[in-house]
């Protein structure tokens, strides 16, 4: 299972426009998807890919990070684990073997907006997969004995890909400094403090309020007929009954008085500077033009390896190792555009942030000359044209989109909005939210790394 922070969902414009462009690939292979909801307030979407005999199913239900409480945090990661633990029908270890032996794979996630549970496997074991996902919708065992064991096994997976990871300590302290009221200030996989003192009548409580039909979505992706599929849903997960969902109260975070700024030592060989700045998210796909042109922002600074952060800072200055540029679009909470750079062997964060604040004055003041801007454009579909093929990618961009808020049906009308970005929309967010008072800007102090713990080569929790 994958604890999953939301920039890896950020992408989803620039690939929904990359698959666009290229009507000769999976576009063309590929028909129009197909949605019902059922009475008890579960959503179907089906989108038929006729190029192989296999289906994804992908079931998202909306609670993630964000619906945690103080002292609760890392709750809804913890139970997607508890999730494989068993059923009173389906044993401990059951949902594994069973997915296997039909030749399937399957996997977890949990985000700050949701969690999803997948499977992958042959079209005619659709039936199998659907059943399973009913079946612990509302018959999770959720074991005081699994618990203690397998709350180990999540603080380690903190220690492994967080305490003992320097980016993952700073990514951490980004967000727990750039905001002070949002829950998205909690690291997805929770602080280990909250570990330690959780409780499996937390994990049932939090089971019960957010674990039902009509909090949930179901994405199914493949050679399959939406009609068939309707009907297994009704079959499987029809007799649910809908729940009691807990209301929805989200603090508003305050604005931003100043530059956050923060160090993080710990055990690294070269330091890393990383920035945020908060910026709107897409939330009226026809209305919005503000993200459009962020996202093409990204694409100019760091789009690809001829992308300008790439070429002026790593090949021309030869300051950084590594540097990057990204948004997060699409979300149920507060976005951010981040900036990160690596710098090389004797060179410092400080001349890392003078070039970075530089590059971005220049945008700010010159803007983006239309052949930069298209060249951008045409680096971001070679990029990720090819990702389209991908039945998991479709599942996936479906779902992030509605669990945002954000019809899937509108792709095509982002797509269009998406290319018809001008170098001066480009230049204005710039302008408008790269302000000093809206940085937070958080550096890696490298230590030695002597008495560091040795990393094993792979993660004997992931799945």
């Amino acid at each position: 299972m994958k604890s999953v922070r939301c920039r890896l969902f950020r992408s989803c414009l620039l690939l929904a426009f990359a698959a666009w462009a290229a009507p000769g690939t999976a576009a063309a292979a590929a028909t129009a998807t197909a949605e019902r909801r059922l009475d008890n307030g579960l959503r179907v979407i089906v989108k038929p890919d006729r190029r192989a005999p296999v289906v994804i199913a992908m079931l998202w239900y909306k609670v993630g990070s964000i619906d945690e409480v103080t002292g609760n945090t890392g709750i809804a990661h913890v139970l997607e684990h508890m999730a494989f633990k068993g059923t009173p029908t389906v044993g401990n270890g059951e949902y594994t073997r069973l997915i296997s032996e039909a030749g399937g794979n399957f996997n977890a996630f949990t985000a700050h907006d949701a969690t999803g549970y997948f499977a992958s496997l042959q079209k005619e074991r659709l039936p199998l997969a659907l059943r399973l996902e009913a079946d612990r919708m509302v018959n999770l065992l959720l074991d005081g004995e699994e618990f203690k064991k397998e709350i180990r096994v999540v603080m380690e997976e903190r220690r492994l890909r967080t305490e003992d990871r320097p980016r993952g300590l700073v990514s951490e302290q980004l967000m727990a400094s750039a905001l002070t009221a949002h829950p998205y200030r909690n690291p997805i996989i929770g602080w280990m403090d909250d570990l330690q003192n959780m409780r499996i009548e937390d994990v049932r409580t939090f089971y019960k309020a957010w674990y039902a039909p009509n909090n949930a979505l179901l994405v199914v992706v493949g050679d399959v007929e939406p009609r068939e599929v309707f009907a297994l849903a009704e079959k499987y997960f029809g007799p649910i009954r809908a729940g009691k969902l807990p209301e929805r109260r989200f603090q508003n975070e305050p604005p931003q008085r100043g530059v956050r700024r923060a160090t993080v030592k710990a055990p690294a060989e070269l330091p890393y500077l990383s920035i945020a700045f908060p910026v709107p998210l897409l939330r009226d796909a026809a209305r919005d033009s503000e993200p459009y042109a962020l996202e093409m922002l990204a694409a100019v600074l760091s789009g690809s390896e001829a992308a300008r952060l790439h070429r002026t800072l790593m090949r021309e200055e030869r300051l950084v190792s590594g540097v990057s540029a990204s948004y997060d679009g699409v979300a149920r909470g507060p976005g951010f555009f981040y900036l990160g750079a690596t710098p090389t062997p004797g060179r410092t964060v400080a001349e890392v942030e003078q070039a970075l604040r530089r590059e971005m004055a220049k945008i700010m003041e010159q803007g983006v000359d239309a052949e930069e801007l298209e060249r951008a454009r045409a680096q971001a579909v070679a990029a990720h044209v090819y990702q389209r093929d991908s039945m998991m990618f479709q599942a996936r961009q479906i779902g992030i989109l509605e669990i945002s808020g954000i019809p899937h049906d509108t792709i095509d009308l982002q797509l269009a909005k998406l290319r018809e970005v001008t170098s001066d929309q480009v230049r204005e967010v710039a302008r408008k939210y790269f302000r000093d008072d809206a940085l937070t800007i958080i550096d890696l102090d490298p230590q030695p790394l002597e008495g560091r713990r040795p990393a094993p080569a792979k993660d004997p929790h992931a799945r």
